[in-house]
This record gives structure tokens, sequence and C-alpha cells, in this order.
């Protein structure tokens, strides 16, 4: 698919600088790019597995508490 971004000239530059530097193509380069991102940002827990988490509570020392118990005052 194409498709059409608009970048800074300076970071084009950049990028194509790189690009030839690691013999490959813009294309490639902002594709690995993209990758790298979406697969980090994959392994980012999300709100409702940390809300999970919480609700469940921790196992300390098998004297599981719940988020009310470590934070009670």
């Amino acid at each position: 698919m194409k498709t059409t971004i608009d970048l800074p000239d300076e970071l084009l530059e950049r990028s194509k600088i790189t690009a030839a530097k690691r013999r490959t193509s813009f294309k490639n380069l902002v594709i690995e790019g993209l990758e790298k991102v979406i697969s980090a940002d994959e392994k980012i827990p999300s709100s409702n597995n940390a809300l999970r988490r919480l609700k469940q509570g921790y196992d300390l020392a098998n004297k599981p508490l719940s988020r009310d118990q470590v934070h009670a005052r």
C-alpha cells in the first residue's frame, strides 16, 4: 500500500543517509522503525491487565494482600 507523509527536511536527509550506510532503502528503514515502535508498544501492559492485577492483589510471602490492605493507612 502506498501512503504519503510529510517529514522535516533534516529528518528526511538523515534518514536517507542512515539507509545508505545500512545498505537498505528508505522504505525498509521506515518499515523497520515502525515495526520496532509497534512491537515495543505491544509489550506495554494494557490498563485492563494492570487493573486486574491490582484487584487480585500481590502474593507476598504466601500471604496475598489486596490493594486496600497494601494501601491501608
